[in-house]
This record gives structure tokens, C-alpha cells and sequence, in this order.
């Protein structure tokens, strides 16, 4: 008998008391744990959390107001010197007035490797953020565009509007769809190897600079 011949076998014995037809959802699941937090969703409270997790997390983080939004990508942005950005379809266009036209990509037709990886950064909004673990969620929707985009340009700008940042990990999947292209982003992206030697960029972005909507 083969591991995977074992495998399945295993699987077969643990389910011989299962009625013919039973659905999952046929099953209720206790689910004691909170769901909530001690912070209100986007409350004053859950957004200078997220700032501060995200902060300890080594991203950059500013609150701005609905009306500085498009100054402080533009800013932040024209902080990186030349080449190119990547916005994605679907990112609020006052948002993205203050950008250089002749730098800004878009990916429509879809762009290839190459351009992408000479690109300098990224701009997106996000699905949702959560507080207490200092995490952007992605899901692939407006603004934020497909993976490939938020995973090669060495530096991430994200818009989170302060009504998206709720508490807990649990409160947050009820506001997202389980089948959506979800994606957790928690700070730059950083490893270390076994001596503990911390190495920033290469799975992903080196920095990533959030800007709040308060």
C-alpha cells in the first residue's frame, strides 16, 4: 500500500458513519471564540491600532483627509525619483490626479513580466484591514488588481479608507467573500534564515507605505 492508497483509506474509515447525503453545512460548528473586538469597525480606536501594528510591522503609515488623498500619493510616489507606477483599473481616479500621466501604467492589456518588474511601485486600495494583527487584505477587486501586481514592484502605496479597518480576524471574514483571490499583507515583506539574519523584499514588496482615509 502506497502513502496515498493509506491516505485516502484513512479518510474512507472516518467518514463510514456518515449518512448518505449529509452536506457540511448540514453539521452546526460551535463558534465561541469572539468575533468582534474591543475597537468598533472603523472607529478612531480600530484605525490608530492599525497604524501602530502596521508601524511595528516596518511600514510607513499616514493619516490624511478625503481631500489630501490625491496630494499624498502623489507625494508619495514622486518620493521614489523616476520609473514607472502601476494603478490598477478601478482605483478612484481624483486619487490618482496628482501622478505623473507619462509614469503611470495600467493593466489593461495585461502587462507583461518584464515591463511589470521594471516598474517602481504599486498603488492600490484594499478589501479590508484588521487592527489588532496590522493587516491589508486584498481580494483582487477595484483597485487593487491581480496578485502579480502588489507582488513584483519593490514598493506598495495602499489607500485604506478608515471604514474598512475593523478589529479581529474573525470580523473580518464576515465582510469579505470566501471566494474571492484573498491575499494578507502584514508589513513589508521580510525573511530570515536560521541565523535570524532579517531580509527585506524578497518575497514580495521591500516597503509598503499605508495611507489612512480618516
Amino acid at each position: 500500500m502506497n502513502a496515498r492508497t493509506e491516505v485516502l483509506d484513512r479518510i474512507r474509515r472516518a467518514l463510514d458513519d456518515v449518512p448518505a447525503g449529509e452536506r457540511p453545512q448540514d453539521v452546526p460548528v460551535p463558534r465561541q471564540y469572539s468575533r468582534g473586538g474591543q475597537q468598533p469597525a472603523g472607529s478612531t480606536a480600530a484605525v490608530e491600532l492599525l497604524a501602530e501594528r502596521l508601524a511595528e510591522y516596518g511600514a510607513s503609515v499616514h493619516l490624511v483627509s478625503p481631500q489630501d488623498v490625491a496630494s499624498r500619493v502623489g507625494q508619495s510616489v514622486a518620493g521614489l525619483g523616476t520609473g514607472s507606477v502601476v494603478v490598477p483599473r478601478g482605483f478612484p481616479p481624483e486619487w490618482r490626479s496628482a501622478l505623473d500621466p507619462d509614469r503611470v501604467l495600467t493593466d489593461e492589456p495585461r502587462l507583461p513580466v518584464a515591463e511589470l518588474d521594471r516598474a517602481r511601485a504599486v498603488v492600490t486600495t484594499v478589501a479590508a484591514a484588521i487592527a489588532t494583527t496590522g493587516t491589508l487584505v486584498l481580494d483582487g477587486g477595484p483597485g487593487q488588481g491581480r496578485r502579480a501586481l502588489t507582488l513584483v514592484p519593490d514598493v506598495h502605496v495602499c489607500v485604506v479608507r478608515a471604514g474598512q479597518v475593523v478589529a479581529s480576524v474573525p470580523e473580518v471574514f464576515t465582510a469579505l467573500d470566501p471566494v474571492r483571490p484573498l491575499t494578507f499583507v502584514s508589513g513589508p515583506s521580510a525573511t530570515s534564515d536560521i541565523e535570524l539574519d532579517r531580509v527585506e523584499g524578497v518575497h514580495g514588496p521591500r516597503t509598503l507605505e499605508a495611507l489612512i482615509v480618516v
